[in-house]
């Protein structure tokens, strides 16, 4: 990690030890109290309270291209695990297998007869399509190029231009972390950092945080987003997947919106059109979960295989999920549940009440296939 990098971690880890205090400004103090109640988020509620925030923001949404209607499945997440999968370093997954478990998942979760045809679901070839992957671990927990990698194969075989195409994480540290690089993806795939710059939109006021930021222009010039994520433990926010590689990792500003364990705020910045219209699909790097430690690779020890892979259309849904899995992580090693911690992560729910996807375990559809 550079300096610069350390840097901001340090006043991370400073805002996570004054994080239980309300969290304030505009109407972010009254949401904030009925997330951390339990309460639920009305969203018509929500919308006539942030208003004014809402007037005069430029409209960022994505549209699909004409005539194409992306597949959508709320609450359906597909999961396929094959035992020892993983590399003799315990680290990476094996090419084939990683190859294999995602097409696998792709055909359970469409019923498609292979990775292109599936694919082609998602991404239509006149889409710009942005892939986010996460790699703040270090190389022994980032999203894995064997996972990666087929993907963009799939895409480019399904007639997305390569040069259409970003691969995009938030340092070069990260990015490295993941182990992709221009010489690893496919002739004509753009591999992008943006080092919390990068950003030509207007600076946008995010309703109910009283904060404003700006997005990235990796995501912001594309139409589609494709969604890498893993499972793990989050000093802060207690845990992070789905969303919270979308919302922290594509801004300028990411540890504006760290107070009150990031919640509400990472639903609140998820529902912003410019990340909620592009979000085409959610592959989670279910290959290891981190029980204790997270984001950072500061705690291996509480690190545990799971041999699986997720893909689904509902970030809400396999963040319910996942926050599920670090739970069950941690009782083993006798730890503090996220809760008794005082760190639970109430976003999800958040999310959920938002319009963001399902987070009622009772309404989650969990196919599983093992191979």
């Amino acid at each position: 990690m550079s300096y610069e990098e350390e840097l901001v971690w340090r006043r991370i880890e400073e805002d996570s030890d004054t994080s239980r205090r309300a969290f304030v400004g505009g109407v972010a103090g009254a949401v904030t109290a009925a997330v951390a109640a339990g309460a639920l988020i009305s969203r018509s509620a929500f919308a006539k309270s942030t208003k004014g925030d809402l007037e005069g923001t430029a409209d960022l949404a994505a549209r699909p291209p004409a005539g194409f209607v992306p597949f959508a499945a709320p609450g359906l997440i597909a999961k396929v695990k094959k035992a020892d999968c993983l590399m003799p370093n315990g680290y990476y997954p094996k090419e084939s297998d990683a190859r294999a478990m995602l097409e696998r998942a792709m055909q359970e979760l469409t019923g498609k007869g292979s990775l292109v045809e599936a694919t082609r679901l998602f991404v239509h070839p006149d889409d710009k399509v942005c892939v986010k992957v996460n790699g703040i671990a270090t190389k022994m927990m980032g999203t894995n190029r064997e996972l990666v990698l087929p993907f963009l194969e799939a895409m480019i075989a399904s007639g997305v231009k390569p040069e259409n195409i970003s691969v995009l994480e938030q340092y070069g540290s990260f990015l490295a972390a993941t182990r992709i690089d221009e010489k690893s993806v496919p002739k004509g795939v753009n591999v992008v950092v943006h080092s919390n710059g990068n950003a030509d939109m207007d600076s946008r006021r995010i309703p109910g945080t009283g904060t404003s930021t700006k997005f990235c222009r990796t995501l912001v010039e594309s139409t589609a987003v494709i969604n890498f994520s893993l499972i793990k433990d989050h000093s802060i926010c207690g845990y992070t997947g789905c969303l919270k590689n979308l919302t922290h990792g594509t801004m300028i500003n990411p540890s504006a919106f760290h107070g009150n364990h990031a919640s509400p705020q990472i639903a609140l910045l998820f529902a912003q059109d410019v990340i909620r219209s592009r979000v085409r699909l959610n592959i989670t790097d279910g290959f290891k979960i981190m029980a204790h430690g997270g984001p950072l690779w500061k705690k291996p020890e509480f690190v545990v295989p799971h041999e699986a892979v997720y893909v689904t259309t509902d970030p809400v849904a396999m963040d319910a999920i996942g926050w599920d899995l670090v739970e069950e992580a941690r009782k083993k090693f006798s730890l503090k549940t996220l809760t008794e911690s005082g760190r639970i992560p109430a976003y999800i729910r958040a999310a959920a009440d938002l319009g963001l996807g399902i987070e009622d375990r009772k309404q989650i559809r969990l196919r599983e296939v093992t191979i």
